[in-house]
């Protein structure tokens, strides 16, 4: 069996789609779909089901992802402990990153990383969502909490802070609150609760039991903006919206605390491309820890 074609059924189970699967390994799709032809031909058995609008695994490849799956993290294995085809900072890392980390710290700072490194590729997923590490959705994911299952190796970033914000625009119309109490007079700002992917996010309880947000953004960044523009008073990263000349915080006492992690499969701990990404991270976050607390 070859290895190249287990990769790429990992990649088409993984995305479920050929294409997303073609340009995620730079590999023609048209090639790629011969090679997972040549795979179930090799294994006698059908692994997908092909549609127009993509691949969905047979029963038969649901047990062959597990095994892929293993293989694949003794190839990775493997090849680090040889020191051959990962002994250069070269190749592809994905970070998957809350918005407002991903965005306002990270996507700055990454191109000196890529400059130091000319072979390394970065890709940064800055959304609000949950990564998975064991399907490879990610390389290394920033995480809001320490996860407590999975073969994972994690470390502590750093703590920040969340605080109360409105616009001066805002506030010349509507007044400044004065305790927690007023904010029920208030337009506020929050996520749409149905898609909150982590319980640390669900910090509106932590100032009144009932935020009822008249106006929900499922983004940090989302509802940074939102609150720039007037629209109400949010609960915003600290060192994000110190940027905004135009934000004030309102009612300073009021303060919320959370931590980032980074975290990432223990079958990539001695990969030199994603130890060299992770330790970068860590000693950008170090340099510029005033900021967030």
């Amino acid at each position: 069996m070859n290895w190249d074609d287990v990769r790429i059924f990992l990649a088409v189970a993984r995305s479920g789609q050929i294409l997303a699967a073609s340009k995620r390994l730079g590999v023609n799709h048209a090639t790629l779909s011969r090679r997972l032809t040549a795979l179930e031909e090799a294994l006698a058995t059908r692994l997908f089901v092909r549609r127009t609008n993509g691949c969905e695994l047979t029963a038969e490849g649901e047990i062959f992802l597990g095994s892929a799956e293993r293989m694949e993290t003794e190839m990775l294995a493997v090849q680090a402990n040889l020191g051959r085809t990962d002994a250069a900072i070269a190749g592809v890392v994905r970070i998957g990153a809350p918005d407002g980390f991903g965005v306002s710290f990270l996507a700055p700072r990454l191109g000196k990383l890529t400059e130091r490194h000319p072979e390394l590729r970065i890709q940064l997923v800055p959304v609000p969502r949950s990564f998975s590490l064991s399907q490879r959705e990610a390389d290394i994911a920033i995480t809001l909490e320490r996860p407590k299952q999975g073969r994972l190796v994690s470390s502590k970033l750093t703590d920040y802070t969340l605080g109360l914000y409105a616009s001066h625009s805002y506030l010349a119309n509507n007044g400044t609150p004065l305790s927690v109490e007023d904010l029920k007079a208030h337009r506020r700002i929050g996520y749409v609760e149905d898609l909150i992917f982590t319980a640390s996010l669900n910090f509106t309880g932590e100032i009144m039991r009932s935020w009822d947000a008249s106006f929900e953004i499922s983004s940090a960044t989302g509802q940074t903006e939102a609150v720039r523009s007037g629209a109400g008073i949010g609960i915003l990263h600290d060192y994000i919206a110190r940027q905004a000349t135009e934000l004030v915080r309102v009612l300073p006492d009021v303060k919320i605390r959370r931590a980032y992690w980074t975290t990432f499969h223990e079958s990539a701990r001695d990969l030199v491309r994603v130890r060299t990404v992770a330790d970068f991270i860590q000693e950008l976050v170090a340099a510029e820890h005033a900021i967030f607390l």
